[in-house]
């Protein structure tokens, strides 16, 4: 690619990159749902096979998965810098938002605002959408409706940090042994521009990292050594989204007297509140410790992780995704992925949006909106904000 068709790639990345930023509201499952929506059937960067595989790898990694699948696609398209590019486009919004909320608005209560109500209910019609539509080409066959349907029902009564680990490993296995002597339809080559050197550098660095940053901690007595050291192992040892990351930030910093209780809760009330990934609640906390500073610091140090193993991991993925032997596994893993995302879709999705007949006729509303007229994806996040808040008043 030249230098011209570089840059415009790169624009181009950040352009869609930042309105998904500005408008992907309800949590990792949703922000899949915005990217499926985006990047597959709409732009077409990818096929349905190399979105759910990508999604799967993610799934299976450490750190915020959403954010990871985006990284990976802006890899996909233009090299490390467009991961780069799309991670900032999709993460600054919420960053500066929870950096303001932090400094100015700390006392607001506005977690449950209208519009917000509204922005959730968006978020049903986003995931049923994206669902409908890796199903149908996911799970063809009565073997693969079933190992969804195994995960679906693993994950929703096995609710612990590794279920989906679990569930991602035991698919793969009954995959490879129900399908291990079929062939799959060809599908087209990912590319990733990274080296395999410049690979294996990131997996070093990340767990060089891990390691080294608690004994720097340990023999420094640099403030912000030890913020770095809190929000990166945080960063690198949660499985499991946004949800899982809470806890840990919590037992980091409310004991040490860093942070208050009170303003703990307050930060994820906002933090529910801005779109993005809920990783960004790390901005809020370290914009309460150490100002603006201290949020970019924390921002950067939690999605760290998250990048060195996307960058680490995706040139061996397409490798082992186009061997032969591999295939039915991921084929089992790919079906288990309709599992998983419509467990996720029921519980928080649903169960935290649709609490009356009203929420659910205005969800049927933003789901024709989004399926059958074509509506693009930001005007159907302003109509679900704008009827919250209508319904709010009710």
């Amino acid at each position: 690619m030249n230098t011209s068709g570089k840059l415009k790639s790169l624009l181009e990345i950040l352009i869609i990159s930042t309105r998904l930023g500005l408008t992907s509201f309800g949590g990792p499952v949703a922000h899949l749902g915005y990217f499926h929506e985006e990047y597959v059937r709409r732009r077409k960067w990818l096929d349905e096979k190399s979105y759910a595989d990508l999604v799967a790898l993610c799934q299976f990694l450490p750190g915020p998965a959403s954010s990871q699948v985006g990284m990976g696609i802006g890899i996909m398209r233009a090299g490390v810098l467009g991961g780069i590019i799309s991670f900032l486009g999709f993460t600054l919004p919420s960053v500066v938002a929870l950096i303001l909320f932090a400094i100015i608005l700390q006392g607001l209560d506005v977690a449950d605002a209208g519009w917000i109500h509204g922005l959730k209910i968006v978020a049903v019609a986003v995931v049923a959408h994206a669902i409908i539509g890796m199903a149908q080409k996911l799970t063809p066959d009565l073997k693969r409706k079933a190992i969804a349907l195994l995960a679906l029902v693993i994950i929703l009564l096995w609710q612990t940090a590794f279920s989906q680990i679990g569930v991602i490993v035991l698919s793969g296995f009954i995959g490879f042994l129900l399908f291990r002597q079929q062939t799959t339809d060809s599908e087209a080559r990912v590319n990733f521009p990274i080296s395999r050197r410049f690979a294996a550098f990131c997996l070093t660095l990340f767990f060089g990292l891990l390691f080294l940053l608690p004994v720097l901690r340990d023999v420094t007595s640099l403030g912000w050594i030890a913020l770095f050291d809190s929000f990166y192992r945080s960063g690198s040892l949660v499985f499991g989204g946004g949800h899982v990351v809470l806890p840990l930030l919590e037992r980091e910093f409310v004991p040490t007297g860093l942070l208050s209780e009170e303003a703990f809760l307050a930060g994820y009330g906002a933090a529910q509140a801005v779109p993005g990934p809920l990783f960004t609640f790390a901005a809020y906390i370290g914009a309460v410790i150490n100002g603006w500073q201290g949020g970019l610091l924390a921002t950067f140090a939690i999605f760290l992780p998250a990048f060195l193993l996307i960058v680490g991991t995706l040139p061996f993925w397409d490798t082992l995704r186009r061997n032969p032997k591999i295939k039915g596994a991921l084929m089992g893993v790919n079906a288990a992925v309709v599992g998983i995302l419509i467990a996720a879709f029921y519980q928080p999705i649903w169960t935290s949006s649709i609490i009356s007949s009203l929420d659910f006729a205005f969800a049927a509303v933003l789901f024709s909106m989004l399926v059958f007229w074509k509506i693009p994806p930001w005007i159907v996040v302003l109509t679900g904000a704008v009827g919250g808040l209508l319904m709010s008043y009710i």
